[in-house]
């Protein structure tokens, strides 16, 4: 493709991410980027962040607030990046052969990724999530299919269900619409993606009921592929009304929620983001779009990275991730007050015609002018 639309910028100032070099071999030739906090706990979580179709790790950063987050509660984050060699539109390649299976490709290079932070920063390896916007939504799917043993949990936004696509073409059409699907069928391509048979990770689903992006049906599609994993039945065990947005909850048989589905009302393609109130953090810009309620806040504290504990231990990493001083607690980790729920390489060779595709696509979706 020819045209190339602009980087979305770090909104507010230079990007607060560090660039991340000695990951591995890097197979899938991708970025990286952390952010590890001036004091982070003794054992943090990991979260692990992919961008959007035309957007960086930086500019990600700041519009959904992952890092205001991680300053408050002392987690480390990771943000892979994709590469105009790779996918002139910043795409992660979530839909090529050569990316999108366990130890291959892109999807390998962010397993590296993760497992040097565990090495070289401390992070819990028992405590790694993973969450993306649209094509990272997507890729998303693709790293809970493919390391299910790495993560607790993860988080797709706007995205599609693992095994949607193998080519361009059929992912541009599983984005207008996922098609009739088998609930059987969407979970076996998770569990034939890995020899794993469990625990699975915990999963949050988002979508925008007014998305001309990404369909919203993939999120029906996503829905079902892991109940099926998880061998839950379709009725929901509640459901709310959150800020004018529907959520409905799948428990385990302790009452704990395996998975939750957040549609949120008259939305377009992006993340979800409050922006003012007790519950604000991020930024609105092109695709993080303002629907008063805190995508970020509500994934990060489903996976327990928000402290309700007045105290805590924290080792000093002097933003470098270093053995540093013996633990102590900070004030300026504050106490989570309860969020509210009334705040209601595949390269594909081109012919004219795929291209045109593409760039009709693309111009849709309001990604490339």
């Amino acid at each position: 493709m020819r045209a190339i639309h602009p980087i979305q910028p770090a909104a507010g100032g230079p990007s607060r991410l560090a660039d991340f070099d000695a990951f591995g071999t890097n197979p899938g030739a991708l970025s990286a980027k952390i952010y590890v906090p001036d004091q982070i706990a003794e054992k943090p979580a990991l979260v692990v962040v992919l961008h959007g179709c035309t957007q960086n790790a930086a500019g990600y950063d700041c519009g959904s607030g992952w890092s205001q987050l991680a300053d408050e509660h002392g987690f480390l984050l990771l943000f892979p990046e994709q590469r105009r060699a790779n996918n002139p539109n910043l795409c992660f390649n979530w839909f090529s052969p050569a990316d999108n299976a366990r130890d291959r490709g892109e999807a390998l290079s962010i397993r590296e990724m993760i497992m040097a932070m565990v090495d070289t920063h401390g992070a819990d390896p028992s405590r790694t999530f993973v969450t993306g916007l649209s094509a990272g939504g997507a890729m998303t799917s693709v790293m809970l299919a493919s390391y299910p043993e790495l993560f607790a949990g993860g988080a797709i936004i706007a995205g599609l269900p693992h095994g949607s696509a193998s080519n361009i073409p059929q992912a541009l059409e599983a984005m207008r619409e996922a098609g009739a699907f088998s609930t059987k069928d969407l979970g076996d391509r998770v569990r034939r993606a890995s020899n794993h048979d469990g625990p699975w990770p915990r999963i949050s689903i988002w979508h925008g009921s007014a998305d001309a992006t990404v369909s919203s049906t993939n999120a029906d599609a996503i829905l079902a592929q892991w109940l099926s994993v998880h061998g839950l039945e379709p009725a929901p065990d509640a459901s709310e009304q959150i800020a004018g947005h529907r959520r409905c909850v799948w428990n385990d048989a302790a009452g704990r929620p395996l998975i939750e589905d957040y549609r949120i009302a008259n939305m377009g393609h992006g993340t979800p983001l409050a922006t003012t109130g007790r519950d604000a953090c991020g930024m609105a810009m092109p695709h993080m779009l303002e629907a008063g309620i805190s995508s970020t806040r509500r994934i990060a504290s489903s996976w327990g990275l928000l402290e309700t504990r007045t105290e805590r231990k924290f080792a000093q990493s002097g933003g470098q991730g270093q053995e540093g001083t013996p633990t102590l607690p900070v004030a300026r980790i504050s106490r989570l007050e309860a969020l509210s729920s009334e705040a209601s390489r595949s390269t594909v060779s081109g012919t004219a015609e795929v291209e045109k595709i593409i760039h009709d696509a693309l111009r849709a979706a309001g990604l490339m002018q």
